[in-house]
């Protein structure tokens, strides 16, 4: 497998392209001397007017890498335990980014791997070791990269309502990879 980091072109597409193009595409972690290969298969959009985005209501401590560059991390800590990984998307100073939801284990992780090892944003962080100090990274460098992987044939992409939000939930933002047994919850 070729790993080729994504372009920061790649980030400056509408969001909603960014979300469901980012899925078939590569986690490489790098972590305590092994390196960890994932290919997301669900991922969410918040866009800068969006009532459910960190950032619709302007720039603040928080959510100030919202604002920064394309192609950079932006991780932060939900209900004082679990870390949400993004990627922001848009120019700079366009508040928008990318919840990666969900990615399926390939590489790393020994041979009796759950594939419901990473089913959920909270599980993919803890198990990745990714928290606020990747906040800020460049996605094109290691120790984490999001990689070029195969395009998801449209066929196979399902588009649904957002998860854990309470504005803006008629919104069809989440995408999956129909039939992914790491879906962070099963979808028909």
């Amino acid at each position: 497998m070729q790993l080729k980091p994504l372009p920061c072109d790649f980030y400056l597409q509408p969001t909603l392209d960014v979300a469901r193009n980012l899925l078939g595409a590569f986690i490489v972690r790098e972590l305590d001397g092994k390196r960890l290969i994932t290919r997301i298969v669900e991922t969410e959009a918040y866009l800068a007017k969006d009532p459910a985005c960190h950032a619709s209501r302007g720039k603040t401590r928080r959510n100030a890498p919202m604002f920064g560059s394309p192609g950079t991390a932006y991780v932060y800590l939900i209900y004082g335990m679990y870390h949400c990984f993004n990627a922001v998307c848009a120019e700079e100073g366009v508040p928008e980014a990318v919840l990666i939801r969900a990615a399926e284990p390939l590489e790393g992780f020994g041979k009796q791997v759950d594939l419901r090892l990473l089913a959920g944003p909270g599980k993919l962080c803890k198990t990745l070791a990714l928290d606020a100090a990747l906040c800020g990274h460049d996605l094109r460098l290691p120790p984490v990269q999001l990689v070029k992987g195969d395009l998801v044939p449209a066929h196979k992409v399902l588009a649904r309502p957002r998860v854990g939000i309470s504005q803006a939930t008629d919104r069809l933002w989440r995408y999956c990879i129909a039939g992914s047994p790491a879906l962070s919850r099963r979808e028909e």
